[in-house]
């Protein structure tokens, strides 16, 4: 009896260790996984401002005579487009919906530089309050969008790492852990600007 009792007792115990390691991997995935959406909900956050920022700065623009339309229909439309894309935790899920999604970001943030580009053809915009004001907060926003994007993919470098690193690949891979997309550059970052005096 007591070889039978000792082999019970052996593979219980190993049972035991097998299971509490289990469930340390598993929350500390789920923890990951978790960091990963609060900071998807930072980006969220950051963009939305920025949205909000967008129809003021465009009416205090069109005050401006002569103020070349087409720039401002670029950033009316890039903003429409932002706008009309349903934006949800499960973009987190969905690489070509995240990509999609990042790329509508991408086409406002051209619009805008090209808007505050444009501007400085406008003394006389450029030297209102409002504009000036408002000009602050997008550059200031701008910069939080970069701050957050930049936190958001150390993130999820640590998530991918521990759902691909071994033991807890294993728990990954049993639970559904799936890995999670980057922000990337713009394609237009990797031309160096033109400067010329």
């Amino acid at each position: 009896m007591k070889p039978i009792t000792a082999v019970l007792g052996t593979i219980l115990a190993l049972a035991v260790v097998i299971g509490l390691w289990y469930m340390t991997a598993y929350n500390g995935l789920v923890s990951r996984q978790e960091a990963v959406k609060g900071a998807w909900g930072q980006v969220e956050n950051v963009y939305q401002r920025r949205m909000d920022l967008v129809p003021n700065l465009v009416e205090t623009v069109k005050g401006a005579a002569g103020f070349e339309k087409s720039t401002l229909s670029a950033v009316v439309d890039a903003r429409s487009r932002v706008g009309s894309l349903t934006v949800d935790k499960s973009v987190l899920n969905d690489p070509a919906q995240f990509k999609k999604f990042a790329a509508a970001q991408g086409e406002l943030s051209g619009a805008l530089s090209r808007l505050l580009a444009v501007v400085e053809n406008y003394p006389n915009l450029k030297a209102t309050e409002n504009f000036r004001d408002l000009q602050v907060q997008l550059e200031g926003t701008e910069n939080r969008i970069a701050v957050e994007r930049r936190a958001f993919n150390e993130t999820v470098i640590a998530y991918n790492v521990a759902i691909r690193s071994m033991p807890t690949s294993i728990v990954a891979g049993l639970a559904g852990f799936k890995e999670r997309p980057y922000f990337e550059a713009e394609p237009e970052a990797k031309k160096a600007p033109q400067v010329r005096f």
